[in-house]
């Protein structure tokens, strides 16, 4: 019988590119959207176990409204904290491999050089501050069978995000001014599907426990992903405009440095993401598809 991989917040656009990846493997893929599984709920949390029996949960489920967050920090907190706490328990009731999809908010994003996955923490947010009790949940309940994934500048065909927004601007707008004192690493989110790979990594014991960085290579910043997206498009990169932070004051802060070092690849045997302008040039058409049907 195929292992079980239960997904949780299966409507996101990583848990999307996630199951795709799943529909290769020799399992049985279980999605489940926040309707049919509140991860905060131990009650229902104990049924899909006792349901499924899975042998890995890949935890994509998160509140991820950065912005409301800063006022809303219990409900985010339920989700981001209480969740990845009650799966955690669930599964090392179990024996189940937990991976749990984190962020680069957990850091204070003033580094100068990227951060390490044992970099200390420091989020500024209250977003960040509710993904790091999830981290610390899963890391302190699940030493040996808990992964922690950081991630950063997610997009895909899957939903709304950063790549899609400009798309649509674009052709809308003459000019767009774009931030361009933030730096980090556009991800696509099927690349990001290699948690498919640490998983069966895990499984078969060649995979150490803890956390993973799981972000493209290279760097940019939202001005320079921008006129690489104009540039895909054919369209005139000097219609994008670089300014600052100030401009677009926002109720939470964002990390001016969230690049993200992968040093623990190696140890999974894993190759790291490739660079950030490869993975977009061919992630571009589906895209603009989704976005100019």
């Amino acid at each position: 019988m195929s292992p079980v991989w239960l997904v949780t917040g299966a409507a996101g656009i990583l848990a999307q590119d996630v199951l795709a990846a799943l529909a290769h493997e020799d399992v049985t893929a279980v999605a489940a959207d926040r309707t049919a599984l509140d991860i905060a709920d131990p009650a229902r949390v104990r049924a899909a176990f006792a349901a499924h029996r899975p042998a890995v949960v890949v935890n994509c489920a998160a509140w991820s409204a950065v912005d409301d967050a800063e006022t809303q920090e219990d409900a985010a907190l339920r989700v981001n904290g209480t969740g990845p706490a009650v799966l955690a328990g669930a599964c090392r009731e179990h024996g189940t491999v937990l991976l749990h999809v984190s962020t680069d908010y957990v850091f204070a994003g003033d580094a100068g050089r990227p951060y390490g996955e044992d970099a200390p923490t420091g989020p500024r947010s209250a977003y960040g501050r509710t993904k790091l009790a999830g981290e610390r949940a899963v890391l302190e309940t699940l030493p040996d069978t808990g992964y922690v994934v950081r991630t950063a500048w997610l997009y895909g065909a899957g939903g709304g995000n950063f790549v899609r927004t400009m798309i649509r601007l674009e052709g809308r707008k003459d000019t767009l001014d774009v931030v361009d004192d933030q730096r980090g690493q556009p991800t696509w989110t099927v690349d990001l599907a290699w948690l498919v790979r640490l998983g069966r990594a895990a499984l078969d014991g060649a995979a150490p426990a803890g956390v993973y960085h799981g972000t493209s290579g290279g760097e940019t910043t939202w001005f320079g992903f921008t006129r690489e997206i104009f540039r895909l498009l054919g369209a005139d990169p000097e219609r994008v405009r670089p300014t600052t932070s100030a401009a677009f004051v926002r109720p939470a802060p964002r990390p001016a440095f969230s690049v993200l070092a992968q040093r623990r690849f190696a140890a999974a045997g894993i190759e790291p993401i490739r660079d950030w302008r490869t993975a977009l040039g061919e992630a571009f058409p589906a895209l603009l598809a989704a976005e100019r049907p």
